[in-house]
């Protein structure tokens, strides 16, 4: 068998890649039943004909064996072929498996001659393989359009959380740079320059996955910006291992939680405080934590913070589902923390 077929050449047919375990398992398991269904049907309950069952398992499931193994030795070249073309194609791998295993099986156990062959049951075995093979194929295309409308459906949903998050952005950004254009005019144009910089790293749609990397780019560049309104009153600290850089995350997850921390907590206090941002990781999942202060005894406007905060979470949902993902909020006297976990999968550069 050829090995498995890259993901933009797959997509291009509906038929799954038989090269894989669990595609086959489920063929062989259907095909046994069909096989039980046949002999239950054409024996007797009391004297079940366990050796029919015997037989006609070995038979079909070669049949179905082989035509997996054509089919996934073919995948290439189907992909490469229109619907109609590729469903021609494969019903003949599927007739041309079925008349040579049913040759060699009438010669093996029926030790007869050419002259003798049982065309009628050649024709009613190529007759099966036509109904079988038709429903799978029906069976696959099914699967593969559902397929293609969740992950069309998730794709609308994750761009929709996006879009939702990124005027947030904006708007508290536009405020901060309109209150040092009078006091401060150079460094207002330097902070349009960084959230020109900024935009253009958050809206293109890049054809490589976001990495924690960029995240922290844009999270710096943000920063930056904020730092010019509250001077001394913002500071930062990092904890990152830099080997983690070039593992992919979901883009624009962290700077909104750093936009939180900034625009409801120091922002907030008079005297400012400390964001600390940790970010960790083990074999398996990779795991950001935000912690800010809270002022004390001050009524916050928190709309814009749930709104980050739920479409966050949902966003991982979407992408990872909740066993292998999740936001998690705590808030203690004087100290609210966000922590983020997603799994890890190292882009192997």
């Amino acid at each position: 068998m050829t090995g498995p077929v890259p993901q933009s050449e797959a997509e291009e047919f509906f038929i799954p890649d038989l090269c894989a375990t669990k595609p086959v398992l489920i063929m062989f398991v259907l095909a046994e039943l069909l096989v039980v269904v046949y002999v239950l049907g054409a024996s007797a309950l009391p004297d079940f004909a366990w050796g029919t069952l015997a037989m006609a398992s070995l038979f079909v499931q070669w049949i179905v064996l082989l035509c997996a193994a054509c089919l996934c030795a073919s995948r290439r070249l189907l992909a490469t072929m229109s619907m109609p073309l590729g469903v021609i194609f494969s019903f003949v791998i599927i007739l041309l498996v079925t008349l040579l295993s049913s040759l060699v099986a009438m010669n093996v156990f029926t030790e007869s001659t050419y002259a003798d062959l049982d065309r009628w049951w050649l024709l009613r075995n190529e007759l099966m393989a036509v109904v079988i093979g038709g429903i799978a194929l029906r069976y696959f295309y099914l699967q593969q359009q559902l397929r293609a409308r969740k992950q069309a459906e998730l794709t609308a949903r994750i761009e929709s959380l996006r879009a939702r998050i990124r005027p947030h952005f904006l708007f508290n950004t536009m405020n901060s740079i309109a209150s040092l254009i009078g006091s401060r005019p150079q460094q207002a144009e330097q902070a349009v320059e960084d959230l020109s910089e900024l935009f253009r790293a958050s809206l293109v749609e890049n054809s490589r996955p976001a990495t924690l990397a960029d995240e922290i780019h844009l999270c710096r560049l943000y920063l930056r910006i904020e730092q010019l309104r509250l001077g001394e009153r913002l500071q930062v600290e990092w904890t990152m291992d830099e080997s983690l850089s070039l593992v992919p995350m979901p883009s624009l997850l962290l700077q909104p939680l750093v936009e939180n921390a900034v625009y409801h907590g120091v922002a907030a206090l008079p005297e400012g405080g400390l964001i600390q941002i940790t970010v960790s990781a083990d074999e398996n999942e990779v795991t950001v934590e935000v912690s800010n202060p809270l002022p004390a005894q001050v009524e916050r406007e928190e709309g814009g913070l749930h709104m980050a905060l739920d479409n966050i979470e949902q966003r991982l949902l979407a992408l990872y589902g909740a066993q292998r993902s999740g936001l998690h909020v705590s808030a203690e006297a004087d100290m609210h923390r966000v922590r983020l976990r997603w799994p890890r999968e190292d882009t192997g550069q």
